[in-house]
């Protein structure tokens, strides 16, 4: 049988806007914990990786101990922001659109994210999203980006390979994830690095808008 075509998507900072939620709840963590704040930069650098690489990026002097209090807190901080009702984590325009238009050309989409599965489906369902993809990978079920399981896993679990399959995110971690699996990488210039940043690491393109992903896929995947 003919491999599946699949689109794996990242889901923070490329499928969904959530810095304010996530800078909030580091703010919030770090406060309560009497740690210095990291700056906003320096939070939008680690989006994309585990919570357990991203905290020991952001307090490196800290202990193992330390670094796993502020995971707990970061975990609930965020859970209470998301329960706020002020809370808000839009999708990026085009989202639904771009979806369609994987479905209606007989593709798969997947999601590998640096989030827990829980907070994944949380956020999936609140934007009655969930069903339309057909693998979700988690920083807590798998190794954390860099590292190319994730992408492994959810090539496998589709019936894809990787010369069908393209990941689509906006951190350098999610390009060289890709390639490391040997996919095509597809990065967005809206999220946490620079453009520049993902051409360097090997992104076969860049997207400005959702509605350039039909004309990109067809490029890599048809040699057009």
């Amino acid at each position: 049988m003919k491999p599946r075509r699949l689109v794996i998507f990242d889901c923070d900072g490329t499928l969904v806007d959530s810095q304010r939620t996530i800078i909030g709840a580091m703010n919030r963590t770090f406060d309560g914990l009497n740690f210095p704040r990291p700056s906003e930069d320096a939070i939008r650098r680690v989006v994309g990786l585990s919570l357990s690489e991203s905290m020991a990026r952001l307090l490196p002097e800290g202990s193992a101990g330390d670094h796993g209090r502020l995971i707990e807190g970061y975990r609930s901080a965020f859970l209470e922001m998301r329960s706020a009702p002020d809370y808000e984590e839009p999708l990026y325009p085009g989202v639904i659109e771009a979806l369609a238009h994987i479905e209606g050309g007989g593709m798969l989409a997947g999601v590998a994210t640096g989030k827990s599965l829980r907070g994944l489906e949380a956020t999936l369902r609140h934007h009655g999203i969930h069903d339309r993809f057909v693998t979700l990978q988690t920083a807590d079920r798998n190794p954390g980006k860099p590292h190319p399981a994730m992408v492994r896993r959810a090539v496998a679990e589709a019936g894809a390979e990787p010369g069908t399959t393209t990941v689509v995110g906006d951190t350098t971690y999610d390009m060289e994830m890709a390639r490391a699996a040997g996919t095509y990488a597809v990065g967005v210039s809206w999220g946490y690095h620079p453009v520049d940043e993902l051409r360097a690491v090997g992104a076969h393109a860049v997207i400005d808008r959702f509605q350039d992903l039909a004309e990109v896929l067809t490029a890599l995947l048809d040699g057009r």
